[in-house]
């Protein structure tokens, strides 16, 4: 499965011409990704046929929230999932750099008929394979998003070996760094059969790049040819 970051409608439809699975729906990709006007989910998902998971993140600030803006997210959930949309994309983390359950439960809450990915947040903890363990326990979370912690994805293989055995019913999404030059050592040594790409899809691998097709199929080719020889 393969999932790609869009910002706009257009960014959608290409995404969705080339072949990927499904699309991950956020606003100001250059600060990791925050949450998208109502107006912009709202034409992206009536735009494509494959699922729009929207980014719920209020501020780029850290991934500690206060009460106000947990309010904000809970809102933000339940005009996402009105207007249609897949999924979202949430996170949240306490004082301590560890997951924030109460906050994340509460989130939940609002995400039946959902799915649900946990976030990079999970790799600003000092135990991402714990973090995946806690985050086992609850059955709306589907999917969570990482590159093994902090450090480069390639050096972090074993970490994502290791998350993806405690992880339970969640599936691992590896992204955050996935390039053309490691992909396929990714997919091979991890067995990860969910991927998630940003700006290595872009012109120049900027975030201010349009989304360039004849990269993104090849990307696509090649995951798919290395997933079929696992």
């Amino acid at each position: 499965m393969i999932e790609v970051i869009a910002m706009t409608p257009e960014d959608a439809k290409r995404i969705e011409a080339c072949g990927a699975d499904r699309i991950e729906l956020v606003s100001a990709l250059t600060e990791g990704g925050l949450t998208p006007s109502y107006a912009m989910i709202d034409k992206v998902v009536k735009s494509v046929r494959i699922p729009v998971n929207v980014m719920i993140r209020p501020h780029s600030k850290s991934f500690i929230y206060t009460r106000e803006e947990i309010e904000i997210m809970k809102e933000d959930i339940r005009i996402a999932k009105e207007l249609g949309a897949n999924g979202v994309v949430i996170g949240a983390l306490n004082e301590k750099k560890e997951i924030h359950e109460g906050f994340i439960e509460e989130l939940l809450n609002l995400c039946d008929g959902l799915d649900v990915t946990f976030h990079r947040a999970i790799d600003e903890l000092e135990d991402p394979i714990n973090g995946i363990r806690i985050l086992s326990r609850y059955t709306h979370i589907k999917t969570v998003l990482t590159s093994g912690g902090k450090g480069s994805i390639v050096e972090n293989i074993p970490k994502i070996r290791e998350m993806i055995k405690n992880s339970g019913h969640i599936s691992v999404m590896v992204g955050g760094g996935l390039n053309f030059e490691n992909i396929g050592r990714v997919v091979k040594e991890t067995g990860v059969k969910v991927f998630h790409f940003g700006t290595a899809v872009r012109d120049n691998r900027s975030p201010f790049g349009e989304i360039n097709e004849h990269s993104l199929k090849d990307i696509i080719k090649i995951v798919r040819e290395e997933g079929d020889n696992l």
